[in-house]
């Protein structure tokens, strides 16, 4: 099976996202675990948040995900967790 982690960045719906994982028989886990997320098959950003704090508090885990997608292994942002793959928004002023 996958080992697919939803990366807990202290915002985001991280329960209701791995209750809708388990739900269709998958087993995610919640980190924030550089180790743990560079050793994933599958990454997922939750959503849910501001981004200028969200930017703030995923900023020591920028670079283990840039280093996953240059990989090339899949990464799927929601809404919030999406923008957070760029480097700036339009949300807010930021």
């Amino acid at each position: 099976m996958k080992k697919i982690t939803i990366i807990d960045y202290g915002l985001g719906n991280l329960r209701s996202v791995k209750k809708g994982l388990e739900f269709v028989g998958s087993h995610p886990k919640i980190s924030s675990k550089p180790c743990e997320i560079i050793n994933s098959d599958g990454l997922i950003l939750p959503g849910v948040g501001a981004f200028s704090d969200a930017m703030n508090n995923i900023q020591s885990l920028r670079s283990t995900i840039n280093d996953f997608i240059d990989m090339g292994r899949p990464v799927l942002g929601i809404c919030l967790g999406q923008q957070l793959i760029m480097t700036c928004s339009e949300e807010g002023g930021d």
